[in-house]
């Protein structure tokens, strides 16, 4: 059974950084290419960030420069590393392995 479990979000101002964690268990994790998304209450989930298996990394053209995906195959875990943030950048951020599963989120607030 594939699990997913996201933490790390949280309240930050403008600016500010975040770290999100992403534990996997129940698939061959050191073969998937993971993915973070995002999502904001009636808008469509987006993808923010994959790595591949290989390490190659792909950007939305919004978090570009900014945020930075990897991964710890030892430890089945993800992170995003998230600076120089926005308030745009608000919304409830989600694992996704290949299947597709998807973890339960984390919510990030960027606000003063």
């Amino acid at each position: 059974q594939v699990r997913l479990v996201e933490s790390g979000g949280g309240l930050v101002q403008p600016g500010g950084s975040l770290r999100l964690v992403c534990v996997a268990s129940g698939f061959s994790f050191d073969s998937a290419t993971m993915s973070w998304y995002r999502q904001v209450p009636d808008k469509d989930r987006e993808l923010v960030a994959t790595i591949t298996n290989q390490g190659s990394t792909y950007y939305a053209d919004s978090v570009k420069g900014r945020f930075t995906i990897s991964r710890l195959n030892s430890k089945r875990t993800i992170y995003l590393q998230m600076n120089a943030l926005k308030p745009d950048d608000t919304a409830t951020y989600y694992c996704k392995s290949p299947d597709p599963s998807w973890g339960q989120g984390t919510q990030v607030t960027v606000s003063s």
